[in-house]
């Protein structure tokens, strides 16, 4: 029978907005930077980060003396983990196929994918500056071969976050600005007098910026709706309990909203994962996020067997599941509900957030039903194009397409067939001998 060892304090939303006053709020924000561009733009940058420069855009110069700055093993770091997320997204690009067919005699359909012409890039940095993210948003864009990449990101208490802005000068960012919230999200999406709008915005953020995206959405492209990160490990008794423990910690230290969950066979594990956390947590530097985190959304759940285990993970389509199994693979064949599987002891969740390769940005609050996460498809258009270039294989689809037409009551549609139809027969219409003679 199944059991939960652990249940969360409160119920977590998976609602896909934000609360209905930080809705209010970046809705004034979006139409006070529509309305007064950069001056907006400035005021709340000096509100909430204390931060209004000259130019929020940096220049080359400045980008060289802040990338000078910063320690030589910070940027080998990031050359080496952008080198392992370029060569997957490199991967998958050569993975898309572009075709032309030939259907009936002289019938050509195609195929292409064209890049995003300009991507907007926000790269956090309230609690911590996510390196990471300059890597999975503006490397991966350019690597699907977006022409302009504007990122932005805010200061750190006043300061330049030097090796953000390193990362995303490695990565092949087109424009730095120097501005974060939703007054930055709000300025690529509709444009200012000095920032040109974007075509997408991409990247995660808290939940203004997440609501920012939301509310732009339609009239901007986005990545996806993304919410609090979430950890999911199946394991069952062959897993070391005090790995289990240390990976749930891992990302209960990204908020204090951030789900935590254990799934396994055996109460003996589950048991001895949860007296690890009680030990680990009051050492840990990020116990203040990692704490009310695990307290109200931490679960362990004890099931009957793995079968068990798969169906109760997919039920909660997580963003990052974990399998700490005898048979790890397994999880491949068994589960369908997830953002990205993490297999065996050899890797961990936060291997794919910072240098594995793969890319973190991915579904949470259960899209990963629906959707999966950021690669490099996404900033491509998948368009298709026709030519018929044989007048008997034109003819015979005017005929169908008049028919077709005609049935759902379009007859400008049908017309459409019925011209090219008699262009190969040499007999207009009824309708076209009408109009000819009126």
């Amino acid at each position: 029978m199944s059991y939960q060892l652990k249940t969360k304090a409160q119920s977590a939303s998976r609602a896909a907005g934000g609360t209905a006053a930080v809705a209010t709020t970046v809705a004034s924000v979006i139409a006070d930077v529509r309305e007064r561009g950069d001056a907006a733009v400035r005021e709340y940058s000096q509100k909430f980060d204390g931060w209004s420069p000259t130019e929020f855009r940096l220049t080359q110069a400045q980008i060289e003396d802040i990338v000078a700055g910063v320690p030589a093993q910070v940027l080998d770091d990031i050359r080496a983990a952008q080198r392992n997320v370029r060569t997957f997204a490199e991967h998958q690009l050569r993975s898309l196929q572009e075709f032309e067919v030939e259907t009936m005699p002289g019938v050509f359909l195609g195929q292409k994918h064209l890049p995003v012409a300009a991507v907007g890039a926000y790269v956090p940095g309230g609690r911590y500056p996510l390196l990471a993210s300059a890597h999975m948003t503006v490397l991966t864009a350019k690597v699907a071969g977006v022409e302009r990449v504007m990122a932005c990101t805010p200061p750190i208490h006043g300061e330049v976050p030097g090796a953000t802005i390193a990362a995303m000068h490695l990565a092949g960012a087109d424009e730095i600005l120097l501005v974060g919230g939703v007054q930055a999200v709000a300025a690529m999406a509709v444009g200012t007098e000095t920032i040109g709008r974007v075509d997408m915005l991409a990247g995660p953020g808290n939940a203004y910026v997440a609501d920012a995206k939301r509310q732009l959405f339609g009239e901007v492209g986005i990545d996806l709706f993304a919410g609090p990160t979430e950890i999911l490990v199946i394991a069952d008794d062959t897993a070391d309990p005090f790995v289990v423990a240390v990976d749930l910690l891992s990302q209960a230290e990204h908020g204090p909203d951030s789900p935590a969950i254990l799934i396994t066979p055996s109460d003996v594990l589950g048991r001895a994962v949860l007296d690890h956390i009680e030990r680990l947590l009051p050492g840990m530097p990020t116990k203040d996020f990692a704490g009310p985190a695990w307290r109200d959304h931490g679960e362990i759940h004890v099931v009957d067997d793995l079968d068990a285990a798969w169906r109760l993970a997919d039920s909660y389509a997580a963003e990052h599941v974990e399998v700490l199994t005898a048979d790890p693979r397994q999880a491949l064949s068994a589960m369908r509900n997830y953002g990205a599987l993490f297999l065996g002891e050899g890797t961990c969740v936060s291997y794919g957030d910072k240098v594995i390769g793969t890319n973190h940005t991915l579904p949470t609050r259960g899209a990963a039903r629906y959707t999966g996460g950021l690669w490099v498809g996404k900033f491509l258009r998948t368009v298709t194009y026709q030519e018929v270039t044989n007048e008997e294989s034109s003819a015979a689809l005017g005929e169908l397409c008049g028919r077709a037409a005609r049935a759902e009551f379009f007859e400008g549609h049908a017309r459409s067939g019925d011209i090219r139809v008699a262009r190969h027969t040499g007999v207009l219409p009824d309708w076209a001998t009408a109009a000819a003679r009126g």
